[in-house]
């Protein structure tokens, strides 16, 4: 391993990764009163071979979720005993810096669940092993997932859920505005909204009472993972394809032409630079870029007429590209017993289960043939028919790097001060916009050179 001993430092940074929404932080566990093993359901035979899980808690839909299915694979594979500990991530460093402690311990579980960005970091630092040969035929699962589980060529995890963002808009707000909702209702994946039109809605749209739109996720994570697909459409994505160099790409003309369009948001105060929680459901803007798990909390809660529509692209390229990602479960380099490890993830990810999964966590499903089940039935209709869609022909995972961790503090750390920057003068400035790109830039090299260049 090349850099385990800064590992507990990069899980600091890499434990805000879960911009992909649906995790539930605060839930607890479904498991039994004694201890945090989440499913048990048959008493296995002192012979068996015994399998561990590691996973985040998640709200109880899915912890029943796992008690059911753990059972359903216990009872039917007595040879092969499978449990599963849910650890709260009410403290969001409590999952990673227990996988920390068991990385320099030796202890790790069996199967371990990573965030995407995570894979090539763990499978650079060969704590997580290869799975291809459990997964010869990966084309019913999205090309986004696949990559985003993918290092050097080999396949280290898998994921049965997905995620991706697009463009949430109050029509109630808009038509007050003079904006012809009936045109962005009509839009098709051919034919998306661009920048230009994008900032026209946002400035026709703020009012004293509300701004136009809502591009700031969070101070982390969300930034680089819903803001990616404006640097790619314009040209350039943060990272080189082999993740080796952010020189020439994140700090690149592109990129800084994106970084302005994006700031002058905040600029001309159209936007928010720390906007309030919900703030398209409080109506406190009137668009927002947010992810697939706001179409549940808009249905259940909104009180007013929304509509939601594809990522934005640049008006240069009209290249249509939208985020994504999810955790993916991979084998530890611990496990003693690969083969039934691989075997059960086989069994894990086949389409019933990928299926009652993603409905359970109320997340796009990975397997393609996973939306003929019944369980899925509601991505056949719009609103979640258009997040699919997206996943399927414009999704694109963030950079495969074993730097990630670092580039993305790095990067929300300037984009907040590039934002901040923005807010206070009410200008961009584009020189200090490349100033402080060229120092992720820089962040990146040093870090990639020191552990990870051959």
């Amino acid at each position: 391993m090349k850099k385990v001993i800064s590992l507990l430092l990069a899980s600091a940074m890499i434990a805000g990764l879960t911009a992909c929404g649906g995790s539930n932080a605060a839930s607890t566990s479904s498991a039994p009163a004694e201890g945090n093993t989440a499913a048990e359901t048959t008493e296995a035979s002192g012979d068996a071979v015994q399998i561990t899980i590691w996973q985040p808690s998640d709200k109880e839909a899915v912890e029943n979720w796992w008690v059911e299915k753990l059972g359903e694979w216990n009872a039917e594979h007595p040879d092969i005993q499978v449990t599963r500990e849910a650890i709260d991530r009410s403290d969001s460093y409590a999952y990673d810096n227990k996988v920390a402690t068991a990385v320099t311990s030796n202890d790790l579980p069996d199967i371990l669940f990573v965030d995407g960005p995570q894979v090539s970091y763990y499978a650079a630092n060969e704590i997580i092993v290869p799975i291809s040969d459990y997964f010869p035929d990966l084309d019913d699962f999205v090309p986004s997932t696949v990559a985003q589980c993918t290092y050097n060529d080999q396949l280290y995890a898998i994921a049965a859920t997905e995620s991706s963002v697009a463009f949430y808009y109050n029509k109630d707000m808009l038509k007050e505005c003079g904006v012809d909702t009936d045109d962005l209702d009509s839009r098709t994946i051919d034919n998306p909204i661009t920048w230009s039109e994008m900032t026209a809605i946002a400035e026709k749209c703020t009012t004293a009472d509300h701004v136009g739109t809502h591009i700031v996720m969070d101070h982390g994570e969300g930034i680089p993972y819903a803001l990616e697909p404006m640097y790619i459409s314009e040209g350039k994505d943060y990272i080189s394809d082999d993740g080796t160099t952010a020189e020439g790409y994140v700090n690149s003309d592109e990129a800084v032409k994106t970084t302005a369009f994006l700031a002058n948001f905040i600029a001309k105060g159209y936007a928010n630079v720390d906007p309030i929680t919900d703030e398209f459901l409080n109506k406190a803007c009137a668009t927002m870029i947010g992810g697939s798990w706001e179409v549940a909390t808009l249905t259940a809660n909104a009180d007013f007429d929304w509509g939601v529509t594809y990522y934005p692209v640049a008006d240069d390229t009209k290249k249509a590209v939208s985020p994504c990602g999810d955790w993916s479960a991979a084998i530890t380099r611990d496990c003693e017993h690969v083969e039934e490890a691989g075997q059960f993830l086989q069994w894990l990810m086949n389409t019933e289960n990928v299926a009652s999964y993603a409905a359970a966590i109320a997340k796009p499903a990975t397997r393609t043939s996973a939306y003929d089940d019944p369980a899925m039935a509601e991505y056949k209709n719009f609103p979640l028919s258009l997040l699919v869609e997206q996943l399927q022909n414009t999704a694109v995972p963030r950079p495969r790097t074993p730097s990630y961790a670092t580039f993305s503090t790095d990067y929300a750390e300037a984009m907040t001060n590039i934002f901040a920057e923005a807010a206070s003068e009410g200008t961009v400035d584009e020189a200090y916009i490349k100033e402080l790109l060229d120092g992720v830039s820089e962040k990146f090299t040093e870090d990639y050179t020191t552990y990870y260049a051959e």
